[in-house]
């Protein structure tokens, strides 16, 4: 199993490419999405944000992280038994380990799986263009 690399997109250029205003709500937005390392959703966006400026609300998050996912700058993830999830486009190809215990979302990459799909498509006449693996889990009680 391979660690995830993470590059961070540029979000205010991403905006001001786009030709949209970067405000202050925004900034604190994609300042929070920038060094953020989990999947957080709108709601846990709105609490980070709030805490550094009391004035924004949860709808200019929405209304902001739905902006970012039309350009393409953030992914949304609707897993299983929750709200949707963010994260950031463009980083190395990876899948998602989903704790049904505590919601915590844990990015992997498998060189093995990956093989295995491929050999799984041309097996069957297929090409695989894009695809998402998701597993859901609960960690394993140690005995002792």
């Amino acid at each position: 199993m391979n660690a995830v690399s993470n590059r961070k997109p540029d979000y205010e250029r991403l905006l001001r490419k786009a030709g949209v205003r970067v405000t202050r709500p925004r900034k604190v937005i994609v300042g929070i999405l920038t060094q953020s390392d989990d999947h957080p959703d709108a709601l846990e966006i709105f609490k980070r944000a709030v805490a550094i400026d009391k004035t924004i609300s949860l709808s200019t998050v929405y209304r902001t992280m739905k902006l970012l996912e039309s350009m393409g700058a953030i992914h949304r993830h609707a897993f299983e038994g929750g709200p949707s999830r963010f994260e950031q486009a463009g980083g190395d190809h990876h899948d998602h380990l989903i704790d049904l215990d505590t919601g915590d979302v844990i990015e992997f990459k498998s060189d093995r799986i990956e093989q295995l799909q491929d050999e799984i498509a041309r097996a069957l006449g297929y090409e695989i263009i894009h695809h998402r693996l998701e597993l859901y889990g609960r960690k394993k009680k140690s005995s002792g």
